[in-house]
């Protein structure tokens, strides 16, 4: 593939490169991605999307880090963008007892949190090499990110 092609998808065009804090807007852009093609799937369309988006991102930005000769580049936004939908695994359940905006919001938040922070050796997944050490950490935060949903559903459910 072109460098142009690979560097615009794993960037997300110019939103890695034009904005303050590219992977905030990278997560932006994944709720978005998230609220238009997954939010009415059903649970088992929506995680062989995402694994399936997942792993496309692997190869884009493990090629454009070899491309732009920097490992894990802070601009190569795609992995949050692609991770953000493993946070509402299970959306039905959530937004039954909250409202959506509300489950999104959190959502984001959280899934910030354990990206930026990296808590639970999320950040020893950095050293798997190429793309999936890009991804790897960005798919195990929005599954803490998911797990904590459920438990704080959990818990307000039984509160």
């Amino acid at each position: 593939m072109p460098t142009a092609l690979v560097l615009n998808l794993a960037r997300l065009g110019p939103v890695g490169t034009s904005l303050p804090a590219p992977g905030t807007w990278g997560s932006l852009a994944g709720l978005l991605f998230f609220w238009l093609c997954f939010y009415h799937q059903g649970e088992v369309v929506n995680v062989i999307a995402a694994a399936c988006a997942a792993y496309f991102a692997v190869g884009i930005c493990g090629e454009a880090e070899i491309r732009l000769g920097k490992h894990d580049p802070g601009e190569v936004i795609l992995d949050e963008f692609v991770a953000m939908p493993f946070c509402f695994i299970g959306w039905g359940w959530l937004a039954g007892s909250f409202p959506g905006w509300a489950v999104a919001l959190a959502g984001f938040a959280l899934f910030r949190f354990y990206d930026i922070r990296k808590p639970m050796m999320i950040n020893t997944l950095q050293n798997l090499p190429g793309g999936w050490g890009i991804v790897a950490d960005d798919i195990a935060a929005a599954l803490a990110t998911c797990a904590t949903l459920h438990v704080i559903h959990l818990v307000w459910v039984v509160i």
